[in-house]
């Protein structure tokens, strides 16, 4: 009976005590869960991270190319703008610049003088097919004002029906003084001149006057 009572209480203990255990199992069980769990999620947050970092710089780097692209785009712009600008400029400019033409006849020669007329008419029809204006001044002094003269211009009629024609251009005639003053000493009479001719105190300084305002000059 002894032996028996003494197995009896043996197991009883043994029962008891895993009993006690049991549950302490358990929550060690699931202890160990929550602490893996919380291993993975940390070891999860630890690896993006250093993505995340990675992507931030990737990010920055892409910004400031970015941001250079827009900058250069901008200045190629506003070269190409302002290139535009000069070359609108120029072309305006070009447009109103004033086209004249200075033409000298100092030979009592009729072809000198059918030679400058021609030249005059050339021109003046060239820029009125432009849509352009001219401004001819046929100057002459010496022998070439017989051009002028009423009573010994072989070119009488095409110098009134060019100067009839030549609007909105225009031309004129230019009689030097020195010259007529000079020829009427020698032929000891009055001299005149058409009336479409215009009397300038000297033929010379009249060309020479006309080419320091920038004038473009002819010599048939």
């Amino acid at each position: 009976m002894n032996s028996t009572g003494a197995v009896a209480r043996s197991n009883s203990r043994i029962t008891g005590i895993s009993l006690w255990l049991a549950p302490r199992r358990i929550m060690m069980r699931k202890l160990l869960r929550q602490v893996t769990v919380v291993a993975f999620a940390s070891l999860s947050l630890i690896s993006a991270s250093p993505a995340d970092d990675t992507k931030a710089q990737r990010s920055t780097k892409s910004h400031p190319s970015a941001g250079l692209a827009d900058k250069t785009n901008a200045q190629r712009s506003t070269k190409t703008h302002r290139a535009a600008g000069l070359a609108a400029k120029t072309n305006a400019q070009r447009s109103t610049k004033a086209h004249r033409l200075a033409i000298q006849v100092d030979q009592n020669d009729p072809a000198v003088m059918n030679l400058a007329l021609n030249n005059a008419t050339n021109v003046i029809e060239y820029y009125r097919a432009k849509g352009e204006d001219v401004d001819v001044d046929v100057v002459t002094y010496g022998p070439g004002l017989h051009m002028l003269r009423t009573d010994t211009s072989p070119v009488l009629d095409r110098i009134k029906s060019l100067k009839n024609s030549a609007f909105p251009s225009k031309i004129q005639f230019s009689a030097c003084g020195n010259t007529k003053e000079g020829m009427e000493k020698k032929e000891g009479h009055p001299i005149t001149v058409l009336s479409e001719a215009v009397i300038v105190p000297s033929g010379v300084v009249r060309l020479m006057e006309l080419q320091e305002k920038g004038w473009s000059y002819v010599r048939p």
